[in-house]
């Protein structure tokens, strides 16, 4: 028995040292942050409590098995898991549940958003397509890498969810840019996106274009398509300095605000806390990004480098666009503040892509350069 005791610790040690201990501190205080607001803004706080808890140590047990694979072994299942996830996409529109788009799987026990899953898969193959090839990418290396990102991406924005769409872009790009893409071809691509803005526009459904001119004047519809980010701004506006105190947001006690556990709960918490607890997280999620990136350049293998690199840049601009929308700086596009808000699948992928992070940092002593 003893001798049992002992091997199970053992192995829990070796499990635990793949851990990235700064890291793993870093979001478990985001994660505490989260149960406070949830706590306090809950309609049913408790069992959103327990319900995030429960996420939370779903997506800690993936981070912890996800460190503790070799960056190898990641690279062979990684076109199993983009066709894989990619492939439950089809299943989101014949059976899929929502309350505005169709973005969710019913699993009985759970629901699972394949979206979610694609911000991971699609770095992940990313990485191993742009591993095999000659860097910086050719033409022909952009176009096949194009195709990568813009399948999942027609068919999220298809849903429609134009916001994980994005994101999934988002970390297309940001593969390219680590794999050395001239600045010329950058330029050349943000010309060309810049040009077909406006006929992009065309194709945008009724609320998509409500939500970009609600965006340039919120007073325009203020009981209607501008109430959110109005009630939003007088939250963070009534927070000040230091806060109103926890649970004592107005705005989400008297259901002035909608979403307040999900896209606003960030507007909550800066009304609780104010601008010194902004600040406070804000300085969270620098370090996260920071040591994510630090540990993305350490690695040995241009694979495990193109997606560590790649996961810790998209979690910035989690931070950024939801940061952007709660303060109406960006338009309303249904992107949660990463490990705050309210979710599911949302919260086990994110975490999930730090073990991934972690995989690549701890095993770079076994791989070659």
């Amino acid at each position: 028995m003893i001798e049992a005791i002992l091997g199970l610790q053992r192995f829990m040690l070796r499990l635990l040292s793949r851990v990235d201990a700064p890291l793993m501190l870093a979001l478990s205080a985001i994660m505490a942050v989260s149960l406070l607001v949830q706590f306090s803004a809950g309609d049913d706080s408790m069992r959103a409590v327990f319900a995030q808890g429960a996420r939370f140590l779903l997506g800690a047990v993936a981070l912890l098995l996800l460190a503790n694979t070799s960056p190898s072994n990641l690279r062979t299942w990684t076109p199993w898991v983009y066709f894989g996830t990619l492939s439950l996409m089809p299943l989101v529109f014949l059976f899929g549940s929502g309350r505005s788009a169709n973005l969710w799987l019913d699993l009985g026990v759970f629901y699972l958003q394949p979206g979610e899953l694609l911000k991971l898969s699609v770095p992940m193959m990313l990485a191993w397509y742009l591993n095999r090839q000659t860097l910086p990418p050719t033409w022909k290396t952009l176009f096949v890498s194009a195709a990568i990102v813009g399948i999942p991406v027609l068919l999220i924005v298809k849903q429609p969810d134009f916001g994980t769409g994005m994101l999934v872009l988002a970390s297309g790009g940001f593969a390219l840019f680590l794999a050395g893409l001239q600045w010329r071809r950058i330029l050349i691509f943000v010309g060309t996106a810049a040009a077909a803005i406006p006929v992009g526009y065309q194709f945008l459904m009724p609320y998509q274009k409500d939500r970009i001119n609600v965006f340039l004047n919120p007073e325009s519809a203020p009981q209607g398509a501008g109430w959110n980010i109005i009630q939003s701004k007088i939250a963070i506006g009534s927070g000040g300095m230091t806060g109103k105190g926890w649970g004592q947001s107005t705005q989400a006690s008297l259901d002035f605000l909608p979403e307040h556990t999900t896209d606003f709960a960030f507007s909550v918490f800066s009304e609780e806390w104010g601008w010194l607890g902004v600040l406070a997280v804000m300085l969270i999620y620098l370090f996260i990004i920071s040591r994510s990136m630090w540990m993305a350049m350490n690695a040995k293998d241009s694979y495990s480098r193109l997606l560590a690199g790649t996961l810790a840049l998209t979690f910035f601009i989690y931070i950024f666009v939801n940061g952007g929308m709660v303060a109406g700086l960006l338009p309303v596009v249904g992107v949660p503040m990463p490990l705050i808000s309210y979710g599911g699948t949302s919260a086990v992928s994110l975490l999930a892509g730090f073990g991934l992070i972690m995989s690549a940092y701890s095993h770079r002593k076994y791989l070659a350069n």
